[in-house]
């Protein structure tokens, strides 16, 4: 253990509440603590909005703490009814089961299950809550909340007026289960969550202290909000996932690079391993000289380097800069894909034509040969990068990048993609 650890916690803002703060603090210098964090699969991969609580096990972890990642196989059938506007979709056990492999092979790439001195546990609830009789729960757990309580819950209340059903009702229930199963197993006194989580992390305790005799502690971590008033996590409407399949390491590395000022350097606290001397010399050059972006550009660097690896991080940096610099040739078909996800692809026929002219008209670039001419003999036309101004102009093997990936620029910044 780490002296000071809790303190640093608390200067890159990472606490936003804790019961018995004094208590916490003491445990966490004094011995190793095991801790949770739980997870439901709500689809077969984490996004942002999982990262922080990911990277706190981890901090934990490095700290000399143990940290269970715990699945919820079995709550993530239910669904957690804290702060959302209405019931989550059910699903069937198999897709559940499905996407808890999944987490649990991402949370893998985050805290170390293998080390020799404080391995991370991984659990999921199912393993319980599956086989679990509900005469015997309401028995053993439910006999120790009343309506009262359950009901002074924020997540609750919060529901009341619009409707909430028995099922997301007792998920507090199912969640301080939970807790108290951890302990009984793996001797878990702390659980950590969003500031989201904190109904039900105070239930957890409370049923510590009435089953077991032992005080528990819980500890939630800031809702993060952005200084723009957008909601993080998403960009263009979509989420960011930590699989690079839904979210390319390119867009990845984007929603990071375009941070904005007021918020990079609380991301920097948030989301990254360098020391806060490290960070505070960060925002000495960045205050400076915020042109530059240094800020900006370190967290890209070591958000993306974190979750996709150095080689996917250098992929992205060379995908932007390409399309900066207009460079776009020197790009690999991989690179073409991620750098052009969603812009607007024609996958060329055998029978289509590859004179320019026709081609700018079939892909819908412009919509008329007498524009397709004027922009091509203006100047306005780009191959993969290049101007083109040769109105017999064929596209061939050479302007296909590995093989089946043209780049088509009208102007400065309308791109469409020709696939062979």
């Amino acid at each position: 253990m780490k002296p000071g650890f809790f303190q640093e916690l608390k200067d890159r803002g990472l606490i936003h509440q804790t019961t018995d703060e004094v208590a916490l603090e003491k445990q966490l210098n004094d011995e190793s603590v095991k801790l949770y964090v739980g997870f439901d699969p709500t689809a077969d991969s984490l996004h942002i909005g999982h990262l922080l609580p990911v990277l706190m096990l981890r901090r934990f972890q490095k700290n000399g703490h143990v940290p269970i990642a715990l699945v919820g196989g079995g709550t993530g059938m239910i669904g957690d009814p804290s702060f959302k506007d209405q019931e989550r979709q059910l699903n069937t056990l198999d897709t559940v089961q499905n996407w808890s492999e999944s987490i649990k092979n991402q949370l893998s790439r985050f805290i170390d299950f293998d080390d020799a001195q404080n391995p991370a546990i991984i659990a999921n609830n199912y393993d319980w809550l599956g086989s679990t009789l509900l005469i015997d729960f309401l028995r053993d757990v439910g006999k120790n909340f009343t309506i009262n309580y359950m009901m002074s819950k924020e997540s609750v209340k919060r529901r009341i007026e619009s409707g909430i059903s028995y099922t997301e009702f007792a998920y507090q229930l199912l969640q301080a289960y939970d807790f108290l199963k951890l302990y009984e197993a793996h001797g878990c006194l702390l659980q950590l969550g969003g500031s989201d989580q904190w109904g039900n992390i105070t239930s957890g305790i409370e049923l510590l202290r009435r089953e077991k005799e032992v005080q528990g502690f819980g500890l939630t971590m800031p809702l993060i909000t952005k200084a723009d008033g957008t909601k993080f996590g998403k960009t263009e409407g979509n989420a960011v996932w930590l699989d690079a399949t839904k979210t390319t390491p390119y867009e990845f590395y984007q929603f990071w690079i375009n941070t904005d000022d007021r918020d990079v350097i609380k991301f920097l606290k948030y989301f990254t391993f360098l020391s806060l001397e490290e960070i505070a010399a960060i925002e000495e050059e960045f205050v400076n000289a915020p042109e530059k972006r240094v800020a900006q550009k370190t967290l890209a660097q070591e958000v993306t380097t974190l979750v996709h690896g150095s080689q996917a991080y250098d992929q992205a940096l060379r995908i932007s800069e390409a399309l900066f610099s207009g460079e776009i040739k020197g790009l690999s078909g991989e690179e073409i894909k991620q750098g052009f996800k969603g812009v607007p692809t024609y996958h060329v026929q055998a029978e289509d034509a590859l004179n320019l002219v026709d081609l700018l008209i079939s892909a819908e670039v412009v919509k008329s040969k007498r524009q397709a001419r004027e922009d091509i003999q203006n100047g306005a036309i780009y191959i993969n990068g290049e101007r083109v101004q040769d109105l017999t102009y064929e596209i061939s093997d050479v302007d296909k990048i590995d093989g089946h990936s043209t780049v088509i620029r009208r102007g400065k910044k309308k791109y469409h993609l020709l696939q062979f």
